[in-house]
């Protein structure tokens, strides 16, 4: 009988790991994936939506379930019981498994009273109404900013910069200010993409302060933690995420999910956790994958597969909307390795980036998942040596 792997979530990580386990472990597996939501929704692009420049793409999460090799039962899972190998779901049913994945996200809470707090889909209106008092002269002094804590702090830069151009085609006169924890602007992908950014908000006319938390907007003043404000009509703010705190299942003081280098659950056997649920401190789509990846090798290795699980060494890979020409930005976490460029430094030039999610998406999306020009390697593409030595593009 095959291994029963239950993945709780279809997002990001849920999807890359079914994909990486049929590709891995084949019919040594059986995959259900287990989630409330009838909708895949690609939600990087949700931050173009308010300037009509993109959107966040919906895809039917039953059908990329059946192309993927998974069965789908639609339910939340609501707690995890490790010493029976069931969950618990919101449909009042138990399931069983031999593996459980979780890749459940996190949740993004509103941390900065008085902020129009833009969390992706679902807040394009809010901060489109934002843009519209902004064009018609109700907004002079517009204000973007982010919590202290676990964030993820891209979007804050595409809102500022989107929102330059925007107005300026528009004609309107708003003096716009970026207020941010960071000791410098995205320092997340090394010193040559601050600069790269630095320059980018010098460019539009965007004031930045750093090394600033905000606390609380109060009066058309953005006040500081400790000492210091800034007169602000609106302000736009990213949210705090937090953990989920799923009952069963370790977490820390925030609620995420200790996990190892190969995505194993500590202290809980035959769990695996992958995506913004667990303890890594950086939120983005293309680790969640990368940590999907991680944990899908060591679960089809469990399973009986030919493979030597590769742990989780986090590539930071990230795509800047400006409004003109996007940068693309490549750095290794915890090294000075970092690369920006206004060419693709990967393909499919997506968001999110995904060995087996990206080209997946980008074949239903009819977009080619091989990289422009005769010879690959003469374009800045980051490719992945596959099992038999040759090469795929990730």
């Amino acid at each position: 009988m095959p291994t029963h792997v239950l993945i709780a979530g279809a997002g990001v990580a849920g999807l890359e790991a079914a994909l990486a386990l049929r590709a891995l472990a084949e019919d040594r597996v059986s995959v259900e994936l287990v989630s409330p939501d009838p909708e895949f929704v690609y939600r990087p692009l949700a931050v173009a939506a308010p300037f009509r420049v993109g959107e966040a793409r919906r895809f039917p999460v039953r059908r990329l379930a059946e192309e993927a090799g998974a069965d789908l039962t639609e339910a939340a899972v609501r707690a995890v019981h490790p010493a029976q190998n069931t969950v618990e779901t919101s449909a009042g049913d138990e399931l069983s498994y031999d593996l459980l994945l979780l890749a459940l996200g996190a949740r993004p809470v509103p941390a900065i009273p008085g902020a129009v707090t833009f969390r992706g889909p679902g807040d394009e209106e809010a901060l489109a109404e934002v843009l519209r008092d902004a064009a018609e002269g109700r907004v002079r002094r517009l204000v973007f900013t982010m919590p202290a804590g676990i964030s993820w702090p891209l979007p804050l830069y595409e809102l500022a910069l989107l929102t330059a151009v925007h107005l300026a085609d528009s004609g309107a006169a708003v003096e716009l200010q970026l207020v941010t924890p960071e000791p410098r602007p995205l320092q997340l992908f090394g010193d040559a993409a601050s600069e790269v950014v630095v320059e980018l908000l010098d460019r539009h006319g965007i004031g930045l302060l750093t090394d600033t938390i905000p606390a609380a907007v109060e009066e058309n003043v953005l006040r500081f933690v400790g000492t210091g404000e800034i007169e602000a009509d609106r302000v736009v703010a990213l949210p705090r995420i937090e953990g989920l705190r799923l009952p069963g299942i370790p977490h820390d003081a925030n609620g995420f999910v200790p996990i190892d280098e190969h995505g194993r659950v500590r202290e809980v056997e035959d769990v695996y956790a992958a995506g913004d649920l667990t303890n890594f401190p950086i939120k983005q789509g293309g680790l969640a994958a990368q940590q999907a990846d991680a944990a899908a090798e060591a679960i089809a290795a469990a399973a009986g597969a030919e493979i030597t699980p590769s742990p989780f060494k986090p590539v930071l890979r990230g795509l800047l909307l400006t409004g003109l020409s996007p940068r693309f930005m490549r750095a290794e976490v915890g090294t000075q390795e970092s690369q920006v460029d206004t060419e693709p430094l990967w393909w499919p030039p997506g968001k999110i980036v995904g060995r087996h999610l990206a080209p997946f998406l980008a074949a239903q999306l009819n977009v080619s998942q091989a990289p422009p020009g005769s010879d690959v390697l003469e374009v800045e593409v980051e490719l992945d040596r596959g099992p038999a030595g040759e090469w795929s593009s990730i």
